[in-house]
């Protein structure tokens, strides 16, 4: 087991490694000066050069990749005289050739913008899409696993066709165009009845009660962003139950004078839902990583909006380490799932 979770963690450091490498070297090519966007395109060359010093842009690409790479390090070498180790609170190892060893939490810098840490900005954006990925996931596994499950109990009826072509509908719709539709539809038309807003968040200030829970901001971005995993955990829920209903320990159970719901409960369900799981590890790591469509139509304050703000204005910093926190909670959920696999069927074994 511990041997498994090692082997596991180093690939995913090999990965995590790799993305923040090339979107590093994408950021470069990129048109566009962050230094201007910090400063306005009147600045003087001597505080322009300032600042292309202060941030290490005046260096080559390599030796910033490099240093980037050292940053995000938990086990880092700096030397003394160049680098402030007070900003990293490391503590340091040991000393090599006039420079130190250290250990300390990755630094993801600071933005161009606002001059606040990355990592204050990550978990600011990360609360909003957390919770809006949290309610779509319950959205679509809670309706998926029962939709799929009566598709596969009714195959072949009219319940299993309309079932199915809703799910084939739901895949096929991208998510702007759901959004839109949905925005239309709830927030517009039927705004009387509903009383949905076209945007909000979370959170919103009241100048007299001041910060409130606003629940109903989350029901439309809710449903947007459900849709395509809602469809895709029916089919999968559906297409496993098929196969596993037609093994003989299921007609064995039935033979045996079990009901027939509690065959499909205690037998079929639980060995039908590894694809599911896989589907909903990977969904919900998309989703938590930013649901950038949906949260730009709503104006829903989360790691997408963080994202997309970051780009147009070319701070470098936020859209690293942004990038480096989505590549870091996918290889944690795939980590999971493999060891959740061994819980739920006995047959998978971790090498």
């Amino acid at each position: 087991m511990i041997r498994f979770i090692l082997q596991k963690l180093s690939s995913g450091l090999l990965i995590i490694i790799g993305v923040a490498v090339v979107v590093f070297l994408i950021f470069q090519v990129l048109p566009g000066d962050p230094v201007a966007m910090m400063m306005g395109q009147r600045a003087d060359v001597s505080s322009k050069e300032a600042i292309e010093k202060e941030f290490g842009l005046n260096e080559p690409t390599s030796t910033r990749l490099l240093h980037y790479l050292n940053d995000l390090s938990p086990v880092s070498v700096h030397y003394d005289e160049a680098d402030n180790l007070d900003k990293y609170n490391a503590v340091s190892l040991f000393g090599v050739a006039g420079s130190k060893v250290v250990l300390k939490k990755p630094y993801m810098r600071r933005s161009f913008q606002s001059n606040r840490i990355v990592t204050e900005i990550i978990w600011e954006g990360l609360k909003g899409t957390f919770w809006l990925a949290l309610a779509a996931m319950t959205l679509a596994c809670v309706l998926g696993i029962i939709m799929g499950s009566v598709a596969a109990i009714k195959h072949n009826t009219w319940i299993d066709q309309v079932l199915v072509s809703s799910s084939v509908l739901g895949i096929s719709a991208p998510s702007f165009v759901a959004g839109t539709v949905i925005v239309y539809v709830f927030a517009i038309l039927l705004h009387g009845y509903t009383g949905f807003n076209l945007t909000g968040s979370l959170y919103e200030v009241d100048p007299f009660e001041g910060k409130q829970l606003v629940l109903k901001n989350l029901i439309l971005p809710t449903i947007t962003l459900g849709i395509r995993p809602l469809a895709i955990i029916t089919q999968l829920t559906r297409s496993s139950m098929l196969d596993v209903l037609g093994q003989d320990y299921i007609r064995t159970a039935r033979a045996k004078g079990l009901p027939y719901w509690k065959v499909i409960q205690r037998h079929a369900l639980k060995n039908a839902l590894n694809p599911v799981i896989t589907a909903v590890s990977g969904w919900f790591a998309s989703l938590l990583a930013g649901a950038f469509f949906v949260e730009y139509i709503f104006s829903w304050q989360g790691l997408g909006a963080t994202t997309i703000n970051a780009v147009f204005m070319k701070d470098f910093p936020v859209v690293m380490g942004v990038t480096v926190f989505i590549a870091f909670i996918f290889v944690l959920i795939n980590l999971f799932v493999d060891l959740l696999y061994t819980l739920l069927d006995p047959r998978v074994k971790l090498n």
